[in-house]
């Protein structure tokens, strides 16, 4: 089971209706809850299906309506629901019905990063869209601070250590030589991503990254979403990232 998808316990008793997350956190610390059988302690985490007894007496958790959705994310947000200290995040844009759920990205974009986000509270599928394992490929369009060197490619493709990580591209494609600054353009595809994976590729490579955009999720493409803006996603659109 997906840690993404387990709550805190005092959680899941306040949205199964049987008291306040407060006074659930009281019950939990006097002994009177088990989770499968165990008692529990403030502090664990248990999934939603879970067999959660309260003063003896099953409960059954609320579960909620399960939302995944893409923002073209606008530079100067941050991808987190965990720091108290972010000044502003993606989870701001949603509309208020959206952020009184628990929702998270399906693969981050850094602060300065823009573009295609998926945003979820399905932790089974977050879980799939970030593993490597499931090869969903991630594009991105990249503006370098100086002329690309197309015999970098190899370098790129061939993958490098760098502060403690192997970073490597899928594929590298150098913009075609026409128009002002178009050396300096690539489109970039990762079917992975550690943590600011591009960036740090590049600057392994002498290169600095002035501007990166995610444009596409498997067979979802960013288009027609304004900069800060959202789209619910049906089945058949969620299907599509794994195409």
């Amino acid at each position: 089971m997906s840690n993404l998808e387990q709550e805190r316990i005092q959680k899941l008793i306040a949205n199964s209706g049987y008291c306040s997350r407060r006074e659930a956190e009281r019950l939990i610390s006097d002994g009177c809850v088990r989770v499968n059988g165990k008692v529990s302690e403030l502090g664990d985490k248990a999934c939603p299906s879970a067999d959660i007894f309260v003063n003896n007496k099953p409960i059954r958790v609320k579960k909620e309506r399960a939302v995944t959705l893409v923002m073209n994310k606008p530079k100067g947000y941050l991808c987190t629901n965990s720091d108290p200290f972010a000044d502003r995040t993606v989870f701001e844009l949603l509309p208020a019905d959206l952020q009184r759920q628990r929702m998270f990205c399906a693969g981050r974009l850094d602060k300065d990063s823009e573009g295609l986000l998926i945003i979820t509270n399905n932790g089974e599928l977050a879980h799939r869209v970030s593993h490597p394992s499931t090869c969903v490929t991630k594009r991105y369009r990249v503006v370098l601070h100086r002329d690309f060197d197309k015999s970098d490619i190899q370098k790129l493709l061939k993958g490098v250590d760098y502060e403690g990580d192997f970073l490597k591209a899928e594929k590298v494609i150098p913009a075609p030589t026409l128009g002002e600054g178009s050396a300096r353009r690539l489109e970039v595809h990762l079917h992975h991503g550690k943590k600011r994976e591009i960036r740090r590729l590049f600057e392994a490579n002498r290169y600095y990254v002035k501007k990166l955009v995610r444009v596409q999720i498997g067979g979802i493409i960013l288009k027609n979403i304004p900069k800060g803006g959202i789209k619910i996603l049906g089945k058949k659109e969620i299907d599509l990232l794994f195409a």
